[in-house]
């Protein structure tokens, strides 16, 4: 699997967001793979030492690029940054999220998880398309989130967000599918992400899914890459999806939502 995906789609791959979690997952991945990288964050120090650990154990070339993903000209400044290197696989993992009341958060916060969650990825990937379509060969992977398929009390503007990078990534699988670009929107629930524990979640209800890790996260995401315009991560996440979106009405499925995010978080 890891040299079909230099050998379909190229030599060069960057990942947003990566200095942890499941971006610094997709890294390691696609390092293994023997593609060079080019990570990007805000935070250059995590992102520095990730990269001497890919290079010390695969031998791959890796680029650091400290961007703030949030900024509205954040799509403008990697791109200069990048002084047109070529593109051939384009991750796009980075997320901001706020956990409570919609009107206790700021406007400028709200702003921000709209641009570093919806923006910047749209921007790039126009960005990054160009060529690949030039070419018909790349593959662009989105991440998305259970939290996208329903209205989610106490999670709004994150996972209304993460609804609008599932249809984006989905209606672009068929806009290019036929052009050489595969696209897909990687639908994730709970993954032991260092923001994910950080937020100190109650224990989940005995019927909830397991929470997953990173890298089974990524596993699965290249397994149906070029295979489908989006999935859901895991089994007990496909289960759980199921039920709730095809077996429930959708004003119990939201309602369920709601509460089990007010009791993971206490609020």
């Amino acid at each position: 699997m890891c040299d079909y995906l230099k050998q379909k789609y190229g030599s060069l791959a960057l990942v947003a967001g990566a200095s942890e979690g499941i971006g610094a997952a997709f890294a390691s991945y696609l390092a293994a793979a023997g593609i060079n990288l080019i990570l990007v964050a805000r935070r250059k120090e995590p992102l520095k030492i990730l990269a001497h650990e890919l290079l010390e154990k695969y031998k791959v070339e890796v680029e650091c690029i400290s961007c703030d993903l949030a900024d509205v000209n954040a799509a403008q400044q990697l791109r200069d940054a990048l002084q047109g290197k070529e593109i051939n696989l384009f991750v796009y993992n980075a997320a901001l999220s706020y956990i409570g009341a919609f009107e206790k958060n700021t406007i400028e916060n709200h702003n921000q998880i709209a641009y570093a969650n919806m923006i910047t990825p749209m921007n790039l990937m126009q960005v990054f398309a160009d060529p690949m379509l030039a070419k018909k060969k790349g593959a662009i992977i989105l991440m998305a989130s259970l939290a996208g398929f329903q209205g989610s009390g106490f999670l709004a503007a994150y996972a209304a967000t993460k609804a609008f990078n599932r249809v984006l990534g989905e209606s672009l699988w068929y806009e290019w599918k036929d052009r050489g670009v595969d696209v897909i929107a990687c639908c994730a629930g709970a993954t032991s992400t260092p923001n994910f524990i950080n937020t100190k979640p109650e224990k989940a209800d005995f019927f909830a899914p397991r929470v997953q890790t990173p890298e089974e996260v990524v596993k699965e995401c290249f397994e149906k890459l070029g295979k489908q315009p989006s999935f859901v991560t895991g089994t007990g996440n496909k289960i759980a999806s199921f039920i709730m979106q095809k077996l429930l009405p959708r004003k119990m499925a939201i309602n369920i939502m709601g509460d089990t995010t007010k009791k993971m978080y206490r609020l």
